[in-house]
């Protein structure tokens, strides 16, 4: 026989309220899990579309064959012991993520509002920050194409490329974690703007200030003082500094390559926590 719970508690005794106890781990392992989900879904799109990464190559082509050839032959921009074409590779190449990340993020982000994608997506136990995650991860990817069609020129007009494995696996996650980043700041302003075509213009409205307010195609050293203040606030900045220290073979870095890339995951951390809590607000 099993022994019922007496109606009244004695005197002295207390019922516990049940205790939950959050796992830690396994809280860390959804995340992931879920992240890879996304990912992998967004990845897909690629395969309906492949065109989109030959189109998204032309405009850093023509910065390496125009903009880098001429300017390396006028030898006005002092860029120490390397070439300026050396110098701008690593510019191009961070110029060619901020670009695909700022219109591949809100403007799709807004594209499956109107689908309807954004109100299942919010509907499922996923966490907002895994829809988040999820979605500047697979921009990563995105833009992993970027990096083998800019080494691939670079290599062809004479740029002295590092080809050791450890320095393109360091190339590989500066690219993930910028355009994780910069993908996730698009994401925000999709929440914000909730238009298209806001978004289109204020994505052309923020990408040439950043492109512009960073060491990519000059030194920090040629700014003026108020332009090198906004220079230090700029994750781009950060993100050429340590392209530049790791995809040259002759390359140097102004911050060093951690500082770099914790200035990056800062960066795509607290980005993140904000994109989560905002995200829920494109349905609105």
């Amino acid at each position: 026989m099993t022994q019922q719970e007496p109606d009244v508690l004695l005197n002295g005794w207390v019922k516990a309220p049940p205790t939950v106890r959050v796992n830690l781990i396994s809280a860390i392992k959804e995340l992931v899990t879920k992240t890879l989900a996304i990912a992998e879904l967004e990845i897909r799109k690629l395969r309906h579309d492949p065109t989109d990464l030959v189109v998204r190559a032309v405009q850093p082509a023509l910065w390496l064959l125009i903009f880098g050839q001429v300017f390396s032959r006028t030898r006005a921009i002092p860029t120490g012991n390397l070439p300026y074409l050396d110098f701008i590779s690593a510019g191009i190449l961070a110029q060619s993520i901020l670009f695909v990340a700022i219109f591949s993020g809100g403007m799709t982000l807004i594209w499956e509002r109107d689908l309807g994608i954004v109100h299942k997506f919010l509907a499922s136990p996923t966490p907002r920050v895994a829809m988040v995650l999820g979605k500047a991860l697979a921009c990563g990817v995105r833009c992993l194409s970027q990096v083998i069609f800019i080494y691939g020129l670079s290599f062809l007009l004479g740029v002295k490329l590092n080809l050791h494995p450890l320095a393109i696996l360091q190339v590989l996650l500066l690219v993930i974690m910028g355009a994780s980043s910069f993908c996730i700041f698009s994401l925000i302003i999709g929440c914000l703007v909730k238009s298209r075509e806001r978004m289109t213009g204020i994505g052309q409205l923020l990408t040439m200030p950043l492109f512009f307010a960073s060491n990519a195609i000059y030194p920090i050293s040629l700014m003026p003082s108020w332009l090198k203040f906004i220079s230090h606030l700029n994750p781009l900045t950060y993100l050429v500094d340590g392209l530049r220290s790791t995809m040259l073979l002759n390359g140097t870095s102004i911050y060093g390559f951690g500082l770099d890339c914790t200035i990056l995951l800062l960066t795509l951390i607290i980005l993140a926590i904000l994109g989560g809590k905002l995200y829920p607000r494109v349905a609105m």
